[in-house]
Protein backbone atom coordinates (compact mmCIF):
# COMPACT_ATOMS: atom_id res chain seq x y z
CA UNK A 1 0.00 0.00 0.00
CA UNK A 2 1.57 3.68 -0.86
CA UNK A 3 0.26 5.03 2.12
CA UNK A 4 2.83 2.57 4.35
CA UNK A 5 5.83 4.12 2.57
CA UNK A 6 5.71 7.24 3.47
CA UNK A 7 5.55 6.69 7.31
CA UNK A 8 7.94 7.47 9.44
CA UNK A 9 9.07 6.85 13.13
CA UNK A 10 9.72 10.41 15.08
CA UNK A 11 11.20 11.09 18.50
CA UNK A 12 8.47 13.14 20.15
CA UNK A 13 9.47 16.40 21.70
CA UNK A 14 8.31 15.87 25.04
CA UNK A 15 9.80 12.45 26.12
CA UNK A 16 6.87 11.53 28.31
CA UNK A 17 5.02 11.03 25.23
CA UNK A 18 7.66 7.54 25.09
CA UNK A 19 10.52 7.29 22.55
CA UNK A 20 9.05 6.81 19.52
CA UNK A 21 5.33 8.24 17.84
CA UNK A 22 4.15 7.25 14.39
CA UNK A 23 0.69 8.89 12.65
CA UNK A 24 0.74 5.45 10.40
CA UNK A 25 -3.37 5.33 11.35
CA UNK A 26 -3.92 8.53 10.34
CA UNK A 27 -2.45 7.77 6.83
CA UNK A 28 -3.95 4.14 6.73
CA UNK A 29 -7.45 5.76 7.74
CA UNK A 30 -8.65 6.44 4.17
CA UNK A 31 -7.56 4.06 1.86
CA UNK A 32 -8.80 1.19 4.61
CA UNK A 33 -11.79 2.47 5.42
CA UNK A 34 -11.91 3.26 9.00
CA UNK A 35 -11.42 6.05 11.78
CA UNK A 36 -7.70 5.97 12.64
CA UNK A 37 -8.34 5.11 16.19
CA UNK A 38 -9.74 2.30 15.54
CA UNK A 39 -6.37 1.29 12.99
CA UNK A 40 -4.44 2.76 15.96
CA UNK A 41 -6.43 0.15 18.65
CA UNK A 42 -5.24 -2.90 15.98
CA UNK A 43 -2.11 -1.75 15.81
CA UNK A 44 -1.29 -1.57 18.85
CA UNK A 45 -3.06 -4.98 19.69
CA UNK A 46 -0.75 -6.67 17.24
CA UNK A 47 2.46 -4.93 19.26
CA UNK A 48 1.36 -6.11 23.02
CA UNK A 49 3.97 -8.88 23.94
CA UNK A 50 6.51 -7.59 21.89
CA UNK A 51 9.30 -8.09 23.98
CA UNK A 52 11.56 -5.21 22.40
CA UNK A 53 8.18 -2.60 23.53
CA UNK A 54 7.40 -1.37 27.10
CA UNK A 55 4.64 0.30 26.61
CA UNK A 56 1.89 1.37 23.55
CA UNK A 57 -0.08 4.51 23.89
CA UNK A 58 -2.95 6.04 21.78
CA UNK A 59 -3.21 9.34 22.04
CA UNK A 60 -5.58 12.15 20.15
CA UNK A 61 -7.38 11.23 16.92
CA UNK A 62 -4.91 7.86 16.45
CA UNK A 63 -0.93 9.01 17.11
CA UNK A 64 0.76 5.91 18.63
CA UNK A 65 3.60 6.49 20.82
CA UNK A 66 6.26 4.01 21.95
CA UNK A 67 8.01 3.31 24.56
CA UNK A 68 10.87 0.71 24.25
CA UNK A 69 12.23 -1.79 26.51
CA UNK A 70 15.09 -0.96 28.66
CA UNK A 71 16.93 -4.42 27.27
CA UNK A 72 15.89 -2.75 23.70
CA UNK A 73 16.74 0.64 23.84
CA UNK A 74 20.66 -0.08 25.02
CA UNK A 75 20.86 -2.72 22.07
CA UNK A 76 22.42 0.67 20.45
CA UNK A 77 25.35 0.60 22.36
CA UNK A 78 26.22 -2.86 21.38
CA UNK A 79 25.66 -1.93 17.77
CA UNK A 80 28.23 1.25 18.16
CA UNK A 81 31.10 -0.49 19.95
CA UNK A 82 30.86 -3.46 17.39
CA UNK A 83 30.59 -1.13 14.49
CA UNK A 84 33.04 1.93 15.93
CA UNK A 85 33.62 4.11 12.95
CA UNK A 86 31.41 2.25 10.73
CA UNK A 87 28.52 3.08 13.04
CA UNK A 88 26.09 5.28 10.85
CA UNK A 89 27.50 4.52 7.81
CA UNK A 90 23.83 3.56 5.65
CA UNK A 91 22.58 2.22 2.83
CA UNK A 92 20.16 4.97 0.84
CA UNK A 93 22.37 5.77 -1.91
CA UNK A 94 23.82 2.18 -2.18
CA UNK A 95 24.82 1.72 -5.85
CA UNK A 96 24.67 5.41 -6.63
CA UNK A 97 27.99 6.83 -7.95
CA UNK A 98 27.90 10.52 -7.52
CA UNK A 99 30.33 13.28 -8.87
CA UNK A 100 30.65 16.13 -6.74
CA UNK A 101 32.30 19.18 -8.41
CA UNK A 102 32.75 22.21 -5.64
CA UNK A 103 35.52 25.04 -5.63
CA UNK A 104 35.69 25.42 -9.07
CA UNK A 105 37.81 28.73 -9.16
CA UNK A 106 39.56 30.28 -11.98
CA UNK A 107 43.49 29.23 -10.82
CA UNK A 108 44.48 33.09 -11.32
CA UNK A 109 44.19 34.06 -7.55
CA UNK A 110 43.89 32.67 -4.18
CA UNK A 111 40.91 30.95 -3.25
CA UNK A 112 38.58 33.82 -0.93
CA UNK A 113 35.91 33.47 1.53
CA UNK A 114 33.11 32.27 -0.85
CA UNK A 115 35.62 29.17 -2.11
CA UNK A 116 36.24 28.69 2.10
CA UNK A 117 32.49 27.55 2.30
CA UNK A 118 32.53 25.37 -0.58
CA UNK A 119 36.11 23.47 0.71
CA UNK A 120 34.73 22.94 4.27
CA UNK A 121 30.67 21.97 3.09
CA UNK A 122 31.84 20.51 0.03
CA UNK A 123 34.34 17.89 1.56
CA UNK A 124 31.58 16.99 4.26
CA UNK A 125 29.24 16.60 1.84
CA UNK A 126 31.29 14.01 0.33
CA UNK A 127 32.07 12.01 3.52
CA UNK A 128 28.12 12.31 3.68
CA UNK A 129 27.26 10.92 0.49
CA UNK A 130 29.91 8.05 1.10
CA UNK A 131 28.30 7.13 4.61
CA UNK A 132 24.99 7.22 2.56
CA UNK A 133 26.19 4.33 0.64
CA UNK A 134 27.31 6.37 -2.58
CA UNK A 135 30.50 6.15 -4.78
CA UNK A 136 31.93 9.27 -4.56
CA UNK A 137 34.42 11.40 -6.41
CA UNK A 138 35.18 15.16 -5.47
CA UNK A 139 35.98 17.21 -8.43
CA UNK A 140 37.61 20.56 -8.94
CA UNK A 141 37.21 22.25 -12.43
CA UNK A 142 40.05 24.27 -13.44
CA UNK A 143 38.51 27.33 -15.49
CA UNK A 144 41.59 27.40 -17.19
CA UNK A 145 41.00 28.50 -20.73
CA UNK A 146 39.68 32.19 -21.47
CA UNK A 147 40.18 35.67 -21.41
CA UNK A 148 40.75 35.55 -17.85
CA UNK A 149 43.90 33.36 -18.60
CA UNK A 150 45.13 36.21 -20.60
CA UNK A 151 44.78 39.10 -18.50
CA UNK A 152 46.60 36.96 -15.66
CA UNK A 153 49.49 36.61 -18.15
CA UNK A 154 49.28 39.75 -19.16
CA UNK A 155 48.67 41.49 -15.62
CA UNK A 156 51.92 38.48 -14.52
CA UNK A 157 53.79 40.23 -16.96
CA UNK A 158 53.51 43.93 -16.28
CA UNK A 159 54.24 43.61 -13.12
CA UNK A 160 57.43 41.49 -13.80
CA UNK A 161 58.43 44.26 -15.79
CA UNK A 162 57.85 47.41 -13.68
CA UNK A 163 54.67 48.43 -15.88
CA UNK A 164 50.97 49.34 -14.96
CA UNK A 165 48.89 45.92 -14.98
CA UNK A 166 45.56 46.44 -17.27
CA UNK A 167 42.96 48.45 -15.87
CA UNK A 168 40.58 45.01 -16.00
CA UNK A 169 43.81 43.10 -15.30
CA UNK A 170 44.66 41.68 -11.54
CA UNK A 171 45.95 43.66 -8.84
CA UNK A 172 46.27 41.97 -5.88
CA UNK A 173 50.17 41.92 -4.15
CA UNK A 174 49.76 38.15 -5.08
CA UNK A 175 50.50 39.15 -8.76
CA UNK A 176 54.01 40.97 -7.55
CA UNK A 177 54.89 37.81 -5.52
CA UNK A 178 54.09 35.57 -8.41
CA UNK A 179 56.11 37.24 -10.66
CA UNK A 180 59.30 37.35 -8.55
CA UNK A 181 58.72 33.49 -8.37
CA UNK A 182 58.71 33.39 -12.28
CA UNK A 183 61.42 35.36 -12.41
CA UNK A 184 63.36 34.05 -10.06
CA UNK A 185 63.03 30.99 -12.43
CA UNK A 186 62.61 31.96 -15.40
CA UNK A 187 64.62 35.63 -15.65
CA UNK A 188 64.81 35.05 -19.80
CA UNK A 189 60.61 35.95 -19.60
CA UNK A 190 61.25 39.42 -18.68
CA UNK A 191 62.48 40.34 -22.42
CA UNK A 192 60.21 38.48 -24.37
CA UNK A 193 58.11 40.58 -26.91
CA UNK A 194 54.31 41.07 -25.66
CA UNK A 195 52.12 38.17 -27.05
CA UNK A 196 55.30 35.46 -26.38
CA UNK A 197 55.21 37.16 -23.10
CA UNK A 198 51.56 37.11 -22.29
CA UNK A 199 51.59 32.83 -22.82
CA UNK A 200 54.93 32.27 -20.93
CA UNK A 201 53.73 34.67 -17.53
CA UNK A 202 50.20 33.01 -17.66
CA UNK A 203 51.36 29.52 -18.06
CA UNK A 204 54.29 29.38 -14.99
CA UNK A 205 51.61 31.46 -13.13
CA UNK A 206 49.09 29.55 -13.86
CA UNK A 207 50.69 26.22 -12.31
CA UNK A 208 52.40 27.93 -9.58
CA UNK A 209 48.52 29.47 -8.46
CA UNK A 210 46.93 26.36 -9.16
CA UNK A 211 49.92 24.22 -6.67
CA UNK A 212 49.20 26.83 -3.60
CA UNK A 213 45.19 26.02 -4.42
CA UNK A 214 46.10 22.53 -3.93
CA UNK A 215 48.79 23.39 -1.11
CA UNK A 216 46.15 25.84 0.88
CA UNK A 217 42.82 23.04 0.24
CA UNK A 218 45.30 20.31 1.43
CA UNK A 219 45.72 22.23 4.99
CA UNK A 220 42.62 22.87 5.02
CA UNK A 221 41.64 19.28 4.84
CA UNK A 222 40.39 19.27 1.94
CA UNK A 223 41.01 16.78 -0.82
CA UNK A 224 39.83 16.16 -4.40
CA UNK A 225 40.42 12.54 -6.91
CA UNK A 226 40.28 14.73 -9.78
CA UNK A 227 41.64 17.88 -10.85
CA UNK A 228 39.66 18.49 -14.50
CA UNK A 229 40.98 20.60 -16.57
CA UNK A 230 38.51 23.04 -18.98
CA UNK A 231 41.47 22.65 -21.81
CA UNK A 232 40.92 19.11 -21.81
CA UNK A 233 37.52 19.52 -22.70
CA UNK A 234 38.77 21.06 -26.24
CA UNK A 235 42.19 19.44 -26.80
CA UNK A 236 40.00 15.73 -26.71
CA UNK A 237 37.01 15.24 -28.45
CA UNK A 238 34.82 15.70 -25.34
CA UNK A 239 32.86 18.71 -27.50
CA UNK A 240 32.57 16.37 -30.47
CA UNK A 241 30.97 13.72 -28.63
CA UNK A 242 28.59 16.20 -26.57
CA UNK A 243 27.11 17.47 -29.83
CA UNK A 244 26.66 14.14 -31.31
CA UNK A 245 24.78 13.61 -27.71
CA UNK A 246 22.56 16.25 -28.01
CA UNK A 247 21.85 16.14 -31.98
CA UNK A 248 20.63 12.63 -31.49
CA UNK A 249 17.99 13.71 -28.72
CA UNK A 250 16.82 16.55 -31.63
CA UNK A 251 17.46 19.41 -29.53
CA UNK A 252 20.25 21.44 -31.50
CA UNK A 253 19.33 23.65 -34.41
CA UNK A 254 21.00 25.84 -36.90
CA UNK A 255 20.11 29.84 -36.79
CA UNK A 256 22.03 32.94 -38.23
CA UNK A 257 25.19 30.51 -38.66
CA UNK A 258 25.01 29.76 -35.11
CA UNK A 259 24.78 26.56 -33.61
CA UNK A 260 22.24 26.75 -31.14
CA UNK A 261 20.39 23.82 -28.24
CA UNK A 262 16.73 23.79 -27.82
CA UNK A 263 16.87 24.59 -24.13
CA UNK A 264 13.41 26.21 -23.80
CA UNK A 265 11.85 22.95 -24.13
CA UNK A 266 12.90 22.25 -20.89
CA UNK A 267 12.01 25.22 -19.06
CA UNK A 268 15.20 27.37 -19.65
CA UNK A 269 14.30 31.64 -20.20
CA UNK A 270 16.08 31.37 -23.70
CA UNK A 271 17.88 28.74 -25.93
CA UNK A 272 21.62 28.67 -25.57
CA UNK A 273 24.41 29.16 -28.51
CA UNK A 274 26.93 26.33 -28.15
CA UNK A 275 29.12 27.54 -31.66
CA UNK A 276 29.24 31.24 -32.53
CA UNK A 277 28.70 32.51 -36.34
CA UNK A 278 32.41 32.85 -36.50
CA UNK A 279 32.72 29.15 -35.10
CA UNK A 280 34.36 30.13 -32.06
CA UNK A 281 32.45 27.60 -28.76
CA UNK A 282 30.56 29.31 -26.09
CA UNK A 283 31.50 28.90 -22.38
CA UNK A 284 28.30 27.54 -22.41
CA UNK A 285 29.45 24.40 -24.56
CA UNK A 286 32.14 23.88 -22.71
CA UNK A 287 29.71 23.73 -19.88
CA UNK A 288 27.80 21.22 -21.83
CA UNK A 289 30.33 19.32 -22.97
CA UNK A 290 31.51 18.80 -19.17
CA UNK A 291 28.02 17.43 -17.77
CA UNK A 292 27.76 15.01 -20.64
CA UNK A 293 31.75 13.96 -20.04
CA UNK A 294 30.64 13.09 -16.32
CA UNK A 295 27.42 11.19 -17.51
CA UNK A 296 29.98 8.94 -19.94
CA UNK A 297 32.32 8.52 -17.09
CA UNK A 298 29.70 6.65 -15.58
CA UNK A 299 28.16 9.15 -12.94
CA UNK A 300 24.72 8.43 -11.76
CA UNK A 301 23.80 11.99 -10.28
CA UNK A 302 26.11 15.04 -11.06
CA UNK A 303 25.89 17.30 -7.83
CA UNK A 304 27.38 21.21 -8.48
CA UNK A 305 28.20 23.13 -6.07
CA UNK A 306 28.22 27.11 -7.10
CA UNK A 307 27.92 30.57 -5.55
CA UNK A 308 25.54 32.59 -4.68
CA UNK A 309 25.76 34.75 -8.41
CA UNK A 310 25.14 31.47 -10.04
CA UNK A 311 21.99 31.29 -9.24
CA UNK A 312 20.68 31.55 -13.01
CA UNK A 313 22.56 28.42 -13.73
CA UNK A 314 20.64 26.02 -12.37
CA UNK A 315 17.85 26.60 -15.19
CA UNK A 316 20.07 26.12 -18.19
CA UNK A 317 21.86 22.82 -16.31
CA UNK A 318 18.76 21.35 -15.69
CA UNK A 319 17.64 22.10 -19.11
CA UNK A 320 20.80 20.69 -20.50
CA UNK A 321 20.83 17.50 -18.23
CA UNK A 322 16.82 16.81 -19.93
CA UNK A 323 18.68 18.14 -23.53
CA UNK A 324 21.48 14.66 -23.32
CA UNK A 325 18.03 12.76 -22.35
CA UNK A 326 18.77 12.43 -18.76
CA UNK A 327 16.19 13.45 -15.86
CA UNK A 328 17.14 16.24 -14.39
CA UNK A 329 15.34 15.58 -11.49
CA UNK A 330 17.90 12.73 -10.73
CA UNK A 331 20.63 12.75 -12.90
CA UNK A 332 21.72 16.46 -11.70
CA UNK A 333 21.55 18.38 -8.00
CA UNK A 334 22.58 22.01 -8.19
CA UNK A 335 23.65 23.45 -4.90
CA UNK A 336 24.13 27.55 -4.49
CA UNK A 337 25.88 28.58 -1.68
CA UNK A 338 25.15 31.98 -0.41
CA UNK A 339 27.80 35.03 1.01
CA UNK A 340 29.61 34.65 4.12
CA UNK A 341 30.39 37.90 5.87
CA UNK A 342 33.47 37.67 8.21
CA UNK A 343 33.17 40.02 11.37
CA UNK A 344 36.21 40.63 13.60
CA UNK A 345 36.08 43.32 16.58
CA UNK A 346 32.08 44.45 15.41
CA UNK A 347 33.54 45.37 12.14
CA UNK A 348 33.09 43.56 9.10
CA UNK A 349 36.55 42.83 7.00
CA UNK A 350 36.37 42.82 3.20
CA UNK A 351 40.08 43.51 2.35
CA UNK A 352 42.79 41.10 1.91
CA UNK A 353 46.59 41.31 2.43
CA UNK A 354 47.02 39.64 -0.61
CA UNK A 355 44.21 39.41 -2.63
CA UNK A 356 43.40 43.03 -2.49
CA UNK A 357 39.42 42.57 -1.81
CA UNK A 358 38.06 39.46 -0.23
CA UNK A 359 39.77 37.75 2.52
CA UNK A 360 41.23 34.42 1.47
CA UNK A 361 40.90 30.80 2.74
CA UNK A 362 44.14 31.14 4.11
CA UNK A 363 43.98 34.40 6.19
CA UNK A 364 40.50 32.94 8.04
CA UNK A 365 42.80 29.52 8.62
CA UNK A 366 45.52 32.06 10.24
CA UNK A 367 42.72 33.56 12.34
CA UNK A 368 40.66 30.74 13.49
CA UNK A 369 42.34 27.59 13.08
CA UNK A 370 41.14 24.89 10.40
CA UNK A 371 38.50 22.97 12.86
CA UNK A 372 36.81 26.90 13.51
CA UNK A 373 36.84 27.29 10.39
CA UNK A 374 35.43 24.11 9.12
CA UNK A 375 33.06 23.80 11.46
CA UNK A 376 31.31 26.50 11.29
CA UNK A 377 30.67 26.98 7.48
CA UNK A 378 29.33 23.57 7.89
CA UNK A 379 27.08 23.78 10.37
CA UNK A 380 24.48 26.29 8.83
CA UNK A 381 22.15 25.35 5.96
CA UNK A 382 24.12 26.33 2.58
CA UNK A 383 21.55 28.53 0.94
CA UNK A 384 21.33 30.54 3.84
CA UNK A 385 23.77 34.02 4.31
CA UNK A 386 26.34 33.34 7.33
CA UNK A 387 28.02 35.66 9.42
CA UNK A 388 31.24 33.97 10.51
CA UNK A 389 32.46 35.92 14.32
CA UNK A 390 36.36 35.42 14.39
CA UNK A 391 36.27 36.72 18.55
CA UNK A 392 33.48 33.85 18.95
CA UNK A 393 35.63 31.58 17.47
CA UNK A 394 38.62 31.90 19.34
CA UNK A 395 36.74 31.60 22.79
CA UNK A 396 36.99 28.12 24.28
CA UNK A 397 33.85 28.58 25.75
CA UNK A 398 30.39 26.71 25.06
CA UNK A 399 29.37 29.69 23.22
CA UNK A 400 31.43 28.61 20.56
CA UNK A 401 30.16 25.82 18.95
CA UNK A 402 33.16 24.05 18.02
CA UNK A 403 34.36 24.21 20.97
CA UNK A 404 31.22 22.80 22.67
CA UNK A 405 31.11 19.66 20.48
CA UNK A 406 35.09 19.11 20.99
CA UNK A 407 34.87 19.47 24.64
CA UNK A 408 31.81 17.52 24.90
CA UNK A 409 34.40 14.59 23.33
CA UNK A 410 37.30 15.61 25.55
CA UNK A 411 35.25 14.88 28.60
CA UNK A 412 34.57 11.43 27.86
CA UNK A 413 38.00 10.56 27.17
CA UNK A 414 38.86 12.14 30.37
CA UNK A 415 35.82 10.30 32.32
CA UNK A 416 37.25 7.26 30.49
CA UNK A 417 40.89 7.93 31.51
CA UNK A 418 39.68 7.98 35.21
CA UNK A 419 38.18 4.93 35.11
CA UNK A 420 41.22 3.12 33.84
CA UNK A 421 43.08 4.72 36.37
CA UNK A 422 40.25 2.58 38.86
CA UNK A 423 40.38 -0.40 37.15
CA UNK A 424 37.14 0.08 34.63
CA UNK A 425 37.79 -1.45 31.37
CA UNK A 426 35.30 -0.79 28.73
CA UNK A 427 33.90 -3.91 28.53
CA UNK A 428 30.57 -4.76 26.70
CA UNK A 429 30.24 -8.19 28.60
CA UNK A 430 30.13 -5.87 31.49
CA UNK A 431 27.03 -3.88 29.92
CA UNK A 432 23.60 -4.27 31.40
CA UNK A 433 20.75 -2.07 29.75
CA UNK A 434 18.50 -2.71 32.28
CA UNK A 435 20.08 -0.51 34.68
CA UNK A 436 19.93 2.55 32.90
CA UNK A 437 16.54 3.57 34.05
CA UNK A 438 17.39 7.19 34.68
CA UNK A 439 15.70 10.02 32.55
CA UNK A 440 19.20 11.02 31.41
CA UNK A 441 19.98 7.91 30.02
CA UNK A 442 17.36 6.98 28.78
CA UNK A 443 17.47 10.49 26.76
CA UNK A 444 21.12 9.90 25.76
CA UNK A 445 20.54 5.93 24.29
CA UNK A 446 17.54 7.97 22.54
CA UNK A 447 19.83 10.17 21.07
CA UNK A 448 22.16 7.71 20.15
CA UNK A 449 19.99 5.61 18.17
CA UNK A 450 19.06 8.22 16.04
CA UNK A 451 22.56 8.82 14.38
CA UNK A 452 22.39 6.84 11.53
CA UNK A 453 18.55 8.41 10.77
CA UNK A 454 20.29 11.54 11.00
CA UNK A 455 23.28 10.61 8.23
CA UNK A 456 20.71 8.96 6.04
CA UNK A 457 18.77 12.61 5.78
CA UNK A 458 21.54 14.18 5.43
CA UNK A 459 22.89 11.97 2.35
CA UNK A 460 19.71 12.05 1.07
CA UNK A 461 18.99 15.48 1.31
CA UNK A 462 22.36 16.85 0.71
CA UNK A 463 22.80 18.60 3.71
CA UNK A 464 25.73 18.22 5.78
CA UNK A 465 24.95 20.57 8.25
CA UNK A 466 22.31 18.04 9.86
CA UNK A 467 25.57 16.21 10.96
CA UNK A 468 26.75 19.47 12.99
CA UNK A 469 23.54 20.22 14.57
CA UNK A 470 23.58 16.47 15.47
CA UNK A 471 26.23 16.12 17.53
CA UNK A 472 25.39 19.54 19.08
CA UNK A 473 22.43 17.97 20.40
CA UNK A 474 24.25 14.42 21.39
CA UNK A 475 26.86 16.93 23.09
CA UNK A 476 23.77 18.38 25.27
CA UNK A 477 22.44 15.32 25.87
CA UNK A 478 25.63 14.02 27.71
CA UNK A 479 25.97 17.07 29.50
CA UNK A 480 22.84 16.46 30.95
CA UNK A 481 23.68 12.57 31.84
CA UNK A 482 26.88 13.44 33.16
CA UNK A 483 25.67 15.85 35.51
CA UNK A 484 22.65 14.45 37.05
CA UNK A 485 24.36 10.11 36.70
CA UNK A 486 27.50 9.99 38.56
CA UNK A 487 29.53 7.36 36.13
CA UNK A 488 32.20 6.86 38.65
CA UNK A 489 32.55 5.44 42.28
CA UNK A 490 33.21 8.02 45.03
CA UNK A 491 35.93 7.65 47.55
CA UNK A 492 35.92 4.19 49.08
CA UNK A 493 33.02 2.94 47.51
CA UNK A 494 32.75 0.01 45.65
CA UNK A 495 32.57 -0.59 41.91
CA UNK A 496 29.05 -1.71 40.65
CA UNK A 497 27.49 -2.83 37.45
CA UNK A 498 25.96 0.56 37.29
CA UNK A 499 29.18 1.95 37.06
CA UNK A 500 30.88 -0.53 34.41
CA UNK A 501 27.48 0.06 32.57
CA UNK A 502 27.82 4.21 32.57
CA UNK A 503 31.57 3.48 31.15
CA UNK A 504 30.24 1.91 28.66
CA UNK A 505 27.56 3.67 27.42
CA UNK A 506 30.46 6.74 27.98
CA UNK A 507 32.82 5.66 25.17
CA UNK A 508 29.52 4.90 22.68
CA UNK A 509 28.98 8.71 22.92
CA UNK A 510 32.26 9.10 22.51
CA UNK A 511 32.82 7.30 19.60
CA UNK A 512 29.52 8.52 17.73
CA UNK A 513 30.83 12.06 18.48
CA UNK A 514 34.30 11.06 16.84
CA UNK A 515 32.46 9.73 13.82
CA UNK A 516 30.32 12.84 13.73
CA UNK A 517 33.40 14.77 13.90
CA UNK A 518 34.95 13.03 11.76
CA UNK A 519 32.17 13.13 8.66
CA UNK A 520 32.52 16.87 9.08
CA UNK A 521 36.87 16.84 9.09
CA UNK A 522 36.79 18.09 12.35
CA UNK A 523 39.38 16.81 14.58
CA UNK A 524 38.08 15.13 17.92
CA UNK A 525 40.89 16.06 20.86
CA UNK A 526 41.04 13.79 23.68
CA UNK A 527 42.86 16.68 25.98
CA UNK A 528 41.40 20.83 25.89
Amino acid sequence: MDAVKNIVLERPKNREHGDYATSIALALAKPASKQPRAIAELIAAGLKGNSNIERVEIAGPGFINLTLAKSSQGAIVVSILNEKQRFGQVKVLAGKKINLEFISANPTGPLHLGHTRWAAVGDALGSVLSAGGAEVVREFYINDRGTQMDLFGESLRAAARGEARPEDGYQGEYINELAKMILAQHPEYKDLDLENGIIAFREAGYALQLQQQKDVLKNFGTNFDVWFSERSLHSGKALEKALETLKAQGHVFESEGATWLRTTDFGDDKDRVLVKSGGELTYFASDTAYYIDKRNRGFDICIYMLGADHHGYVGRLKATSACAGDDPEFNIHVLIGQLVKIMEGGQELKLSKRAGTIITLEELVEKVGVDAARYTLIRYPVDTPMVLDVDLLKKRTNDNPVYYVQYAHARICAVLRNAQDLGLQVNLSDFKAELLIHDRERELLGGLAEYPRVVASAAELRQPHRIARYIEELATLYHGFYNDCRVLPMGEEPISDIHRTRVVLCEATRQVINNGLSMLGVSAPERM
